[in-house]
């Protein structure tokens, strides 16, 4: 383990029993002022400390460090605590040398980190990947090491990740068009187990993506499956598709403030069974298929007391739709129904026109709505 907090652990997670880890940020904001502070004075700060957007002092081991001439490299491993972070042990290298006076700060993509390709980032196309908090904690850092030990603050920072575009292959950033790495992310520093903000914030930025690049229909999938299903019912391009994982909440709510012509949400039917019962989170911990519920749709559509029992008594989702199905009733229809106007309810009038397929297991498409 190469990153300790000196008291400046997160105690929000007492409770929870999981450990909190560091930013990919934080840690490159560690590496920056460990590099800078080298050069100006001969000596690598080990382990070296830094101030995050709240106001915790984490402190980090360096991994690697190294000075020659105008330049110095320091790197630190990631610890992403007990998040199930692809990142986890990756170790972030900042490059710093010095420019001339008046340059302000200037960062650099290394190996391993990605380059924007892409419009509707916060980021201009040909930047590097590294996003505006984890920049402005650099710059904050460049300027204090430059207070404390006369530098004049004007430096490039150059960023790496060691096999950083192996990793990113995991991630949404080709999706998004940023190429070649990944990227430098974090706007508190900390990294909150199971916190999934990481995966709400590429939902966001999927939508920006999308909408700059002039699509007026995207779709929400629940996983790779149900990707497939959407592509060969519209022929949607990558750019078009969202990652939406559990968080149906994060696309409709987004979506509400940034509004595309129109939204299709695809995934299993057990899943977005959920949706239909009021659920934004479709996670299995933090929301249940509710068969008394779809014993209730069952009978909207002509299912008889018996057979609306046994749907509420089914082990689980799809058995419960089976039992429908053999017995004519539209149960796959009537869930994609009622999921398409609880997403409307979510988007309040917002100027998106919405429709929802429902999936089995195989991505044979068990129930739709219409769009409205």
């Amino acid at each position: 383990m190469s990153s300790e907090a000196r008291g400046g652990r997160s105690a929000q997670l007492k409770h929870t029993g999981l450990r909190p880890g560091w930013t990919t940020g934080a840690c490159a904001t560690a590496a920056t002022t460990a590099a800078y502070t080298a050069l100006l004075t001969g000596d690598f700060p080990d382990p070296v400390t830094i101030t995050l957007p709240r106001g915790q002092t984490p402190s980090f081991a360096l991994a690697a460090e190294e000075l020659t001439g105008d330049r110095a490299m320091a790197g630190i491993v990631k610890d992403a605590g007990d998040d199930p972070d692809v990142t986890h042990g990756a170790l972030v290298r900042a490059t710093v040398r010095v420019l001339p006076a008046g340059r302000g700060v200037v960062f650099r993509a290394g190996p391993g980190v990605g380059t924007v390709t892409r419009p509707g980032l916060p980021l201009e196309v040909g930047e590097p990947a590294v996003n505006p908090v984890p920049r402005q904690m650099m710059r904050d850092h460049v300027a204090l090491v430059a207070g404390r030990y006369g530098g004049t603050g004007d430096v490039e920072i150059t960023l790496s990740v060691d096999h950083g575009e192996e990793i990113a292959r995991s991630t949404w950033n080709p999706r998004l068009g940023i190429l070649g790495g990944l990227s430098i992310l974090g706007t508190t520093g900390i990294v909150v187990p199971y916190s999934c903000s990481a995966w709400i914030d590429s939902i966001r930025r999927g939508v920006d993506v999308a909408r700059a690049a002039g699509r007026t229909h995207v779709a929400g999938c629940t996983g790779s499956t149900s990707e497939k299903t959407v592509v060969a019912e519209y022929g949607l391009p990558e750019d078009a598709l969202l990652d939406m994982g559990d968080f149906a909440g994060a696309v409709l709510k987004y979506v509400r403030r940034h509004p595309v012509d129109r939204l299709t949400v695809c995934g299993g039917f057990a899943k977005l069974s959920k949706l239909a019962a009021g659920h934004l989170d479709l996670h299995s911990a933090r929301s249940q298929v509710d068969k008394g519920f779809l014993a209730g749709l069952a009978r909207r559509g002509g299912a008889g007391e018996a057979l609306a029992a046994e749907v509420a008594d089914a082990n689980t989702g799809l058995a419960a739709l089976q039992l429908c199905r053999a017995a004519g009733v539209p149960l796959g229809d009537l869930v994609a129904t009622a999921a398409r106007d609880q997403a409307l309810a979510v988007l309040r009038g917002a100027p998106v026109a919405v429709d929802v397929i429902c999936i089995d297991r195989a991505g044979n498409v068990v129930g739709r709505s219409t769009v409205a």
